[in-house]
Formats: C-alpha cells, sequence, structure tokens
C-alpha cells in the first residue's frame, strides 16, 4: 500500500517531449514497466498525448508521453504539435528528450534542430536533458562535444545521459526528478497504469502492428478507429477501421492475398487478449479516405484536437 500522508507522499506529472523517435515512449515504457505506449522506429508514432502511472511506496508520477514537435505543415501536424506544448504547461517537470547517437558525429546539427523545442520550454522551470540512446554511440568519447552543445543550447538546465532501451541512467533521473514533485496525495490506484480508455489501446496496439508490416512511406497516411467494441462473457468483439490517403497504400496494408492485415491482426489480437485477460475476435476493414488527415471530423474521433 502507498503512503498517502501529504507531508510525506509525492504527486505529480511529467511531461516527456522532444523530436520524433527520440525514444520518449520507450522511456515512460521502462519508467511504468509496463507497455502503455506504442513503439516502432518510425517517426510520429504517437500522436496523441499518452499517460502513463507509476506508483511506488512514496510517490504517485503521471508521465506525459507527447508527440514529437515537428515543423511539418498541415492540420495534423498543428494539433500534434498542440498536444506536447498543452502538457508542457501541465506538468511539474519536463524532460527533454534528444538522440545522442543522431549527433554524436554532427553535433552541429544540435542548434539547427533543437532551435524550436528550446524556445518552447526556457521558461518553464524545473526542465531536464535526457541524453538518450547511449547505447548505440559505440566511441563514448563522440558524447563529449554532444553534451557540450547541449550545454550552450540549454543553460542553467542539467543533461543526464540515458538510455531508455537498457535502462541505464534512468532511474537516477527518475530519483532526481522525483524530488522536484509537490506533495499531495495519490489520484489513482497503485495498480493502474495508465489513464487510456481500452478502446484507445486497442487502436495503438493495431496501428503498431501494421507500421512494423508496411512501407516506411504509409506509417504517416494510416490510423486506426474502434468501430465496434462488445463485451461478452469472456470474449470482446472488436471491429477496426484502418484509413488510408491512397488507393495504393490499401493494397499495400492488405497485402497479397490479405497477408499483411491477416498477420498484423493476429499479432494485435494476441497483444489485446494479454491486456484484456480475454478471448479477442477482431476483424479491421481498410478504407481509403483522401485528406483524413486534414478532416476534423476523422481527427476528433481519432483523440486528436
Amino acid at each position: 500500500m502507498t503512503n498517502n500522508s501529504t507531508d510525506q507522499f509525492r504527486f505529480g506529472t511529467i511531461a516527456l517531449v522532444g523530436l520524433p523517435n527520440a525514444g520518449k515512449s520507450t522511456l515512460m515504457n521502462h519508467l511504468v514497466g509496463e507497455k502503455v505506449a506504442i513503439v516502432t522506429p518510425r517517426p510520429q508514432t504517437t500522436r496523441n498525448r499518452i499517460t502513463g502511472i507509476l506508483t511506488e511506496k512514496d510517490f504517485q508520477v503521471v508521465f506525459l508521453d507527447t508527440p514529437g514537435i515537428n515543423k511539418a505543415g498541415g492540420r495534423m501536424n498543428e494539433l500534434l504539435n498542440r498536444a506536447a506544448l498543452e502538457a508542457l504547461r501541465s506538468a511539474d517537470v519536463i524532460i527533454i528528450l534528444v538522440d545522442s547517437a543522431r549527433y554524436a558525429d554532427r553535433p552541429y546539427l544540435i542548434r539547427k534542430e533543437l532551435a524550436l523545442l528550446r524556445g518552447k520550454v526556457m521558461d518553464f522551470a524545473n526542465v531536464f536533458i535526457a541524453a538518450n540512446k547511449v547505447d548505440k554511440i559505440r566511441d563514448k568519447k563522440n558524447m563529449l562535444p554532444v553534451m557540450e552543445e547541449l550545454a550552450e543550447l540549454f543553460p542553467a538546465r542539467e543533461i543526464w545521459p540515458v538510455s531508455a532501451l537498457s535502462g541505464d541512467g534512468c532511474r537516477a533521473l527518475l530519483d532526481k526528478v522525483i524530488s522536484l514533485l509537490p506533495y499531495g496525495e495519490a489520484h489513482y490506484p497503485e495498480d493502474q497504469i495508465s489513464t487510456l480508455p481500452m478502446r484507445f489501446m486497442a487502436a495503438e496496439i493495431i496501428r503498431e502492428k501494421l507500421f512494423m508490416h508496411t512501407r516506411q512511406e504509409i506509417p504517416y497516411g494510416l490510423a486506426v478507429e474502434i468501430e465496434n467494441w462488445t463485451e461478452e462473457d469472456n470474449l470482446i468483439r472488436i471491429g477496426a477501421l484502418v484509413y488510408v490517403l491512397k488507393s495504393s497504400h490499401k493494397s499495400i496494408v492488405i497485402g497479397k492475398k490479405g497477408h499483411v492485415l491477416k498477420s498484423a491482426g493476429m499479432e494485435a489480437r494476441q497483444e489485446i487478449e494479454a491486456l484484456t485477460g480475454k478471448k479477442v475476435f477482431l476483424e479491421t476493414w481498410v478504407k481509403v479516405r483522401p485528406g483524413w488527415n486534414e478532416n476534423r471530423g476523422i481527427l476528433s474521433s481519432l483523440g486528436l484536437g
């Protein structure tokens, strides 16, 4: 049981922000100890503000995993950036994740690529820099110019080398951040790991599996909406609609003789079953909707905006 005495127990929110594919979802999943957010090698995997909850004997923290901040245009990207910036304003602590491996041999890109993010966070007090993916840098001497560039770009901010994948340095960073959270009672049951509805998590799982089975250009034009969800004693029936932007994308998502859609659906079904503890009957349909990523109604139904 947690100790909810407000003079000993801490509760607060930590926003995880950064450029696309910096490792925000991987870090949150590692700290929470469960898979809450989907993770793929593709940028812009996270499209909504995802929450993960970690409860220990003397604290409860809500992590806000945000979409990667980017300069791309369009209504969807505008909403993604808005979701990330709203998380900054609601957080007690901000952790900026930086893909150190990307800059190990070209640290000069840091100022150019992180300038937009710097302008959004420098007015906040509790900001930490997590120099992530250090496990991918073979020659650790290459970390020095990365650390120096980050120190100049984010003056007076602590920089912590970490690996969200292996966990190196993550607990030490968490312990430091927890010490800055305000005292207060836990807001959620200690066994709750997210505030996400199960329908949303199922849609995200399906989207993740399709991401991993399709070509590089497809994920940005792919979305999943749960149309039907009915629960019986030990069975959940799910009907999922997959939106794509082009007819050519539809054939890729379905695959030859339906192989891609069947494989992704089987993997998604197994993961949803493990998550819910129930048998799952999953049906998926693919629908071409040109411009869905600019359609306010569809974006709203997907939880954006």
